[in-house]
C-alpha cells in the first residue's frame, strides 16, 4: 500500500498525461455524463423518478439524479440540464404521499414521501372473538419480512410468541406468557425484561386483556416520512428555485419562472411536513412514540442535515429569516461535533455527541417505546461519521458556507483534509478509501469508496481530493449502475469546469 503522499505524485502525473482509466470513460466530459444518463433511466435501475419511495428509491437514488442535473447545468449553463431536471422533478412531485393518496402510520397524507424500509412496525393480534388484544413489535428494519407465531402455553390462559425474521436469521421467543397484568409472566413485563432481543420486540396490551388467537401473522412496517429523504429529494427542487431567482435569463423564461414558483411551494410544504421534529438548538429528533427503532433521540447527523440542505437553498433562493436562522444553527451544531486531528482535518461521530444514543439509556431513563434500552451508558453508539454519510453532512457546511450561513474557509480546508489526509489512500496500487472520516475502519466497501467525488464540494481547499476522488473512478472503471453515480460523475465535470 502506497503512502497518501505517494499516491497522489503518481495520481497527478497519470492525470497530466490525461489517463482516462480501463473503461475509457473521462469522468469530467459532458459526453460521459450524458451517456451514464440515458443508460441509467434506459435500464430501469431502482432510483428512477417515476419509483416510489418505500424502500427509499427516491431518497436514495432519484435525489441524487436531481442534484447531478443541477451540477452539470452550474459547470456548462447550458438549459437542456434544468430541463432535464425538470422532467424528473415533475414525476417525483406526483409520487408524494398527498398525490398518490397514501398515508403515514397517524393516516395523515401529506405532500412528502413516506418510507417503510427504515421504520419499525409489528402486528396486531387478535383473540379469539376477532378483538384487537395486543400489539407485538419488532424495532429491527425489515420488519416486513418478519412474523408472528403464536401457540398454546403450558395451561389455559397461557401462551408462547415466537418472532421470527428469516432474512435477517433472527427467532426471538417468548414463553409461557400471559394477559395477566399483575402476574410476574405478564407479555409486556417479560418481553421487556428480555430487551435487546434478537428482533428488538416490545409489546403492547390494546384493550380487555384477552389472550391472542393462535396463528401465525405476518408484521408490517409502519409508514414514515424520515426528514432526510424529504430533505434530499426536495434540495435540487429548491437549488432550480435559487438559479431562477438568481439568474435575469432565467427569470425571462415563463417556463423556468413558473416551475421556480410551483417547485417553491412543493418544497416549503413537504419541508412543513417534520415541524415537530425541529429542535430551535439545530438538529432533529424522532418524536416518542413514532415507530422508528429509536424515537424519542436526536437523529444522526446526517439525517439531521439532509433537510438543512434545503434550507439553505431556500434561505439562499428567498432571503427568508427562517430558513436563514435554520440554516445558522444546524451550522453551530454541526460545527460543536467538530474536532480537528493532528493532521488538522476534521473528524467528527455519526451520531451527535450530546445526544442520547451516542451516551446510551437505560429503561428507566424512559427515552424511547421502540428501543427501550441502548448500550451501556456513558457509551451508547460512538462510531466515526463513515466516508457516504459524510458526503452529506460535507455538502450541508459547503452551502452554507457559500450562502454566508456558517463555516469559513479554514473549515472547509479542514474537511478537505479529512478526505486527503485520513481517508485517501492506495490498495494494491489502486485509488480507494478508509471507512470513517478519521481514517479507521479499514478499507472502505465499493459503497462507500465510490461516493468519494461527493466531497467535492470543499475540493477548491485542497485539488488533491479531486486527483483522487477521479482516480478511484478512474481504476474501478466505474460504469453506469445508480443515481449516486451521475451525481459523483456530475460533481467529477462540476470541478474540472471550474474557471
Amino acid at each position: 500500500m502506497l503512502t497518501r503522499r505517494q499516491f497522489g505524485l503518481g495520481a497527478l502525473a497519470m492525470s497530466a498525461l490525461g489517463f482516462t482509466g480501463a473503461a475509457g470513460y473521462d469522468y469530467t466530459s459532458r459526453e460521459t455524463f450524458d451517456l451514464f444518463d440515458k443508460a441509467f433511466h434506459d435500464s430501469g435501475a431502482t432510483g428512477q423518478p417515476t419509483h416510489t419511495n418505500e424502500q427509499g428509491a427516491l431518497g436514495w437514488g432519484q435525489s441524487y439524479v436531481l442534484a447531478a442535473f443541477v451540477r452539470m447545468y452550474e459547470a456548462y449553463r447550458n438549459t437542456h440540464y434544468l430541463d432535464r431536471l425538470i422532467t424528473n422533478i415533475d414525476l417525483v412531485l406526483a409520487g408524494r404521499d398527498s398525490v398518490r393518496g397514501v398515508t403515514d402510520y397517524r393516516g395523515l397524507s401529506l405532500p412528502s414521501w413516506r418510507n417503510t424500509s427504515y421504520s419499525a412496525g409489528g402486528v396486531t393480534l387478535l383473540d379469539a372473538e376477532g378483538r384487537p388484544t395486543l400489539e407485538v413489535r419488532s424495532a429491527l428494519t425489515n420488519v416486513s419480512d418478519a412474523v408472528v407465531t403464536v401457540t398454546a402455553g403450558s395451561s389455559e390462559g397461557r401462551f408462547t410468541l415466537v418472532v421470527n425474521n428469516p432474512k435477517k436469521k433472527r427467532v426471538s421467543t417468548f414463553t409461557d406468557l400471559t394477559m395477566d397484568q399483575a402476574g410476574p409472566d405478564h407479555v409486556v413485563r417479560r418481553v421487556l425484561a428480555a430487551y435487546p432481543s434478537p428482533n428488538m420486540v416490545t409489546a403492547k396490551v390494546l384493550s380487555g386483556g384477552s389472550t391472542p388467537a393462535l396463528g401465525t401473522f405476518a408484521m408490517a412496517a409502519a409508514p414514515v416520512l424520515f426528514s432526510v429523504h424529504t430533505g434530499m429529494i426536495t434540495y435540487p427542487m429548491a437549488s432550480f428555485v435559487r438559479l431562477v431567482h438568481h439568474s435575469p435569463s432565467l427569470r425571462r423564461n415563463p417556463r423556468y419562472r413558473a416551475k421556480a414558483a410551483e417547485y417553491l411551494t412543493a418544497v416549503r410544504e413537504a419541508a412543513a411536513v417534520h415541524e415537530r421534529e425541529w429542535m430551535d438548538d439545530g438538529y432533529f429528533i424522532w418524536p416518542k412514540h413514532m415507530p422508528v427503532p429509536y424515537d424519542g433521540t436526536e437523529q444522526p447527523t446526517n439525517q439531521t442535515l439532509g433537510l438543512g440542505l434545503t434550507y439553505a437553498e431556500l434561505a439562499a433562493a428567498t432571503g427568508e429569516r427562517v430558513y436563514r436562522d435554520r440554516t445558522r444553527r444546524l451550522a453551530a451544531t454541526f460545527a460543536g461535533d467538530l474536532t480537528a486531528d493532528a493532521d488538522d482535518a476534521y473528524v467528527w461521530p455519526y451520531w451527535p455527541a450530546f445526544g442520547k444514543m451516542y451516551r446510551g439509556y437505560t429503561q428507566a431513563d424512559d427515552v424511547s417505546e421502540w428501543t427501550p434500552s441502548y448500550g451501556s451508558p456513558p457509551v451508547g453508539a460512538q462510531q466515526r461519521e463513515d466516508l457516504s454519510h459524510a458526503g452529506i453532512d460535507v455538502e450541508f457546511a459547503a452551502v452554507a458556507h457559500r450562502w454566508g450561513l456558517g463555516f469559513r474557509g479554514r473549515d472547509m480546508a479542514r474537511f478537505a483534509r479529512s478526505y486527503t489526509r485520513n481517508m485517501a489512500t492506495t490498495d494494491n496500487g489502486v485509488a480507494t478509501t478508509f471507512l470513517y472520516v478519521d481514517g479507521g475502519g479499514g478499507l472502505a466497501p465499493a459503497g462507500q469508496y465510490l461516493q468519494a467525488p461527493r466531497f467535492m464540494p470543499v475540493a477548491p481547499w485542497d485539488p488533491g481530493l479531486f486527483t483522487h476522488a477521479r482516480q478511484v473512478y478512474d481504476d474501478h472503471a466505474v460504469e453506469s449502475q445508480m443515481g449516486s453515480t451521475l451525481l459523483c460523475v456530475a460533481y467529477l465535470n462540476w470541478f474540472a469546469k471550474r474557471p
